[in-house]
């Protein structure tokens, strides 16, 4: 058991993020539908509940604490846009006007490649930037509410929040005529990194964190204190912290619970629709919660 232990630690990431994407990439050209991706995300959703109980990082943050629900509403209800979002790029390329320059005789990996890595440039400055903004942290603090890191709460974010960062990443992608696969794929391998990113697997990625935002990294964005969280704030790769200076990892630091949330807000809402509302509660605390350059 113990050698099985360490060899998922070792294989999780690369099996997670590199199987599932390369099942998405044969699903899809091999003509399976889009249904096919929903089968492989609730698979690998699954996958990662089991190896989180098999091979914990911190065995009590597999314990619900009345947010199991909560984090299943803000799952549903942020895919089901997701899905919404795709189904209706065909109307939204044919209502905005854009330079039809998407190299579709690309292989469909390299069109993927390149989509993840437009969107990422996108995502990632909205991240930065609801660091920054007041307007912008009131949002995006349900997401830093949380109290324990896994897997499933990396899709728990509140719905306009996610809809700018969405808008954020692929406006360029429109402009340029992303094929309607290719924005599948993306959407899929956004839920994976997401999934990874949160994940409450004690893994080891050794030189992989030099390049790839993975869980070991994301940890210390969740820092619950203004500055010392406001780090690595990359979704896919560790690219744009390093060119912003806020990449960090200390392979010494542990975490905890006591470590995680808002450190300003406490008492941040746990329930479903009360953090739907809590955005719209302004409040000279609330923004005073905003870590950088707003909370000065």
């Amino acid at each position: 058991m113990f050698v099985l232990k360490e060899l998922i630690k070792v294989t999780y990431v690369p099996s997670m993020l590199g199987g599932f994407l390369a099942a998405a990439l044969y699903a899809i050209a091999g003509g399976y539908g889009y249904g096919a991706l929903l089968v492989l995300l609730l698979l690998a959703i699954g996958i990662s509940f089991a190896l989180e109980r098999l091979v914990p990082y911190e065995r009590q943050w597999n314990q619900d604490r009345g947010d199991s629900w909560r984090d299943v509403a803000h799952a549903f209800v942020n895919e089901v846009a997701n899905a919404s979002s795709v189904a209706l790029l065909p109307l939204i390329v044919a209502i905005v006007p854009g330079f039809d320059v998407w190299p579709t005789d690309w292989p469909m990996w390299g069109q993927l490649l390149l989509a993840i890595l437009i969107a990422y440039c996108g995502i990632t400055l909205v991240h930065y930037a609801s660091h920054i903004y007041p307007t912008l942290w009131r949002f995006h603090a349900v997401h830093h509410s949380v109290k324990r890191m896994y897997g499933f709460n990396g899709l728990m974010k509140h719905p306009l929040h996610q809809a700018i960062e969405t808008l954020g990443g692929t406006c360029p992608l429109i402009l340029m005529g992303i094929p309607l696969n290719i924005a599948a794929l993306l959407a899929f391998a956004v839920a994976i990194q997401l999934l990874l990113q949160h994940s409450n697997v004690d893994v080891k990625i050794g030189p992989l964190r030099y390049v790839l935002a993975l869980s070991p990294l994301h940890r210390f964005h969740h820092i619950k204190w203004p500055v010392e969280g406001d780090v690595n704030f990359g979704l896919f790769t560790t690219i744009w912290d390093r060119m912003l200076g806020t990449a960090v990892y200390d392979t010494e630091r542990r975490f905890s619970s006591n470590d995680l949330g808002i450190g300003k807000e406490p008492d941040y809402p746990v329930g479903y629709l009360a953090q739907l509302i809590q955005p719209f509660k302004a409040s000279s605390e609330t923004e005073a919660t905003v870590p950088n350059q707003a909370a000065k």
